[in-house]
């Protein structure tokens, strides 16, 4: 089918814009990934970095070398998994009783939950109930006080909701109860919605770090985004990596590089295994209020 005049030229407008966000949108990380491998005269030039014209691996070097990323590394490993997994199992449980009608005013219960979306304690009262709740320099406090979000528990309710009911009630004929059903029959189903959810609650784990300024004093419970931000942020990095080192701004410049393409390869990794997932999960999601 032959297109026409105006329909080719909205066409070719249309790739233009995507490509140029598609540009603005990898060309920074292209940049700080040529920066953390050019030598400390190459990274400190102005002007743009498409690839590296002067290597130098000695940033990369000092990066993995020290004790406090990995510690943190470690720590946001441990948050990302874990965090995400019960964050899951939790969504589940409240999720699945929400979308069955039969829950005795299940209307008024996702009114209260919903509620939770537009208001809030504040930083202070969460801080005081952290503090009441013994959390305070626990790795728990990045897991527990937002382990059920709420929008991404209503978008399960939603998918669950478009799972046909008579496989619940065949089931139920069987003999199994609402505990089986779940995790024999509706999980399984939902394996979209669910890889989407754990995408959203991994990425926000994984780049959190206010709550490790607020709650945790202990150095070996500090997350990577936490380093990441001393580093980067308030130039505390000579703490870290030796004053002879980027005290003098010499290799300041590739050493804050290495360290966001470090923290930022984790996920870049993973993303693409879940992203198949991601558009079909978002919108059968999306399918009933």
């Amino acid at each position: 089918m032959k297109l026409k005049f105006g329909e080719h030229l909205f066409q070719t407008v249309l790739i233009m814009i995507i490509s140029l966000l598609c540009i603005s949108t990898i060309y920074p990380f292209i940049h700080v990934a040529s920066v953390s491998l050019s030598s400390p005269s190459e990274a400190g030039r102005f002007g743009f970095h498409l690839y590296p014209k002067d290597i130098d691996f000695f940033a990369w070097k000092q990066v993995l070398s020290q004790t406090k990323i990995w510690i943190g590394f470690g720590n946001s490993v441990f948050r990302t998994v874990v965090g995400t997994f019960l964050t899951l199992v939790a969504m589940s449980l409240c999720a699945y009783p929400l979308s069955r009608k039969y829950l005795p005013h299940r209307s008024f219960y996702t009114m209260i939950i919903l509620f939770t979306m537009f208001f809030g304690g504040g930083t202070i009262p969460t801080f005081l109930l952290i503090k009441e709740l013994d959390l305070m320099n626990s790795v728990w406090v990045y897991i527990v006080p937002g382990l059920v979000p709420t929008f991404s528990m209503l978008v399960l309710r939603n998918f669950f909701m478009a799972i046909p009911a008579e496989l619940e009630e065949s089931a139920k004929i069987d003999g199994a109860n609402d505990i089986r059903i779940l995790f024999g029959i509706i999980l399984p189903l939902s394996k979209p919605v669910l890889a989407t959810l754990a995408l959203w609650s991994a990425v926000g784990h994984w780049n959190s770090w206010f709550d490790a300024v607020l709650y945790i004093s202990d150095a070996d419970k500090q997350v990577l985004q936490f380093f990441l931000r001393e580093i980067v942020i308030t130039n505390t990095d000579a703490e870290t990596f030796g004053r002879t080192v980027v005290g003098n701004f010499k290799y300041g410049p590739a050493i804050k590089a290495a360290t966001i393409i470090f923290a930022a390869l984790p996920i870049l990794i993973v993303y693409p295994f879940l992203q198949k997932y991601f558009v079909k999960g978002t919108m059968i999601g999306s399918l009933k209020g």
